[in-house]
């Protein structure tokens, strides 16, 4: 692989009275995508502005491939950043953008021009090399910032939330665009968002912060399946949480069949779990929302590991591919269910606004988030 690790150990940063970093530390692999995720004003910039030398920790040590590199000047330190606000010279053609930073290091003109065409062809941008930053698209600068910053083969490309100031479907375009740049150049990618389904869709792994603290570091995967907090849980995608009481944990094969009291649903649940939770443990559950079953009629079929409830049907959401419906339970506890359309139907949903409907999700579909202190 190429590029860089980067390792950060114990990291703090404080504005004032306002603790940005909180002891934070990660490490990230050579050649990995990861992306920093969390709400604004959660640290994730503050991070990634201390990786490239703008600004300096007050606590901790910042590591590249084992060296110290807060003593280095950004020039110094193998890291190149691309902005969310592109930071193109307008007055300079796509060309001598791009071509900027080896005219610094006083390139030949031979290696200069055969790189910064290499770079342009990387980005598709081979069209536009004599234009003015003015007559490009939002995703062209972006793609012109993009070959600017990797034409002096950094170790480390860091990403402040590139695509932000993007529609929706040209962010989604260039971020299939951004995944397979990735792939062809292998250096490490630190990605900035508080898009989480950016950060699910292109990352190798995934750091979620809130109030300047690492939460949980791990793969799109295990984020979203087995989330470690509730902020988590809330954070990444949809879904619904709600506190519970541990009545029973019976070993069964490799995991155990917990039981829950839940009284915001006024029942008991069954989940499996791998851990042995005491009785009377105050926990938090949740399932999520395409993992519940919504149907008119009552399932015939129930097995113990079931969980089912009854309830009414108080907004229902079209969406094309899917269908979201927000049902009121018997004890007027309201539930998400996300219902995918994988075939075409004749007269839409068969599901409507106060129909009467059956909610159900097996025990091994729902998940203990966290152990709460009683």
């Amino acid at each position: 692989m190429k590029g860089f690790d980067v390792k950060v150990e114990n990291v703090s940063r404080a504005y004032g009275n306002f603790k940005a970093l909180d002891d934070v530390s990660i490490e990230i692999k050579k050649g990995e995508f990861f992306s920093l995720l969390g709400p604004s004003g959660c640290g994730k910039t503050t991070l990634l502005r201390i990786i490239a030398g703008f600004d300096s920790p007050d606590t901790g040590i910042v590591l590249l491939d084992g060296k110290d590199i807060l003593p280095l000047s950004p020039d110094k330190r193998q890291v190149n950043t691309v902005f969310q606000s592109y930071a193109l010279f307008p007055h300079l053609s796509v060309y001598e953008n791009v071509a900027f930073p080896l005219r610094l290091r006083k390139v030949p003109h031979a290696i200069l021009d055969a790189r910064v065409k290499e770079y342009l062809h990387l980005v598709q941008l081979e069209e536009h090399i004599h234009k003015k930053p003015a007559k490009l698209s939002g995703g062209q600068k972006q793609r012109v910032a993009i070959a600017r910053a990797l034409i002096n083969e950094p170790s480390v490309l860091l990403l402040d939330e590139p695509l932000s100031a993007l529609d929706a479907k040209l962010r989604q375009n260039l971020l299939v665009e951004l995944d397979h740049l990735h792939d062809q150049i292998g250096i490490t990618f630190i990605y900035v968002t508080h898009d989480q389904s950016e950060a699910l869709s292109i990352s190798d792994r995934i750091a979620v912060m809130n109030q300047g603290k690492v939460l949980q570091i791990g793969t799109p995967y295990e984020i979203y399946e087995s989330p470690a907090t509730d902020f988590v849980a809330r954070f990444i995608g949809e879904t619904n949480l709600f506190p519970a009481v541990v009545k029973a944990c019976i070993p069964y094969e490799d995991y155990y069949m917990t039981t829950l009291d839940i009284p915001a649903l006024g029942a008991q649940i069954k989940v499996t779990d791998y851990d042995d939770l005491p009785e009377g443990q105050h926990v938090s559950f949740t399932v999520r929302p395409e993992k519940l079953k919504i149907t008119g009629d009552k399932p015939t079929r129930v097995g113990k590991d079931i969980n089912l409830f009854k309830g009414i049907v108080e907004e229902p959401i079209y969406s094309g591919f899917q269908s979201k419906y927000y049902v009121s339970l018997e004890n007027e506890t309201v539930v998400k269910v996300i219902q995918q359309h994988a075939n075409y139907m004749d007269e839409g949903p068969d599901i409507d606004w106060k129909d009467q409907v059956y909610v159900s999700w097996s025990a091994e579909d729902g998940y203990i988030v966290e152990v709460v202190d009683s």
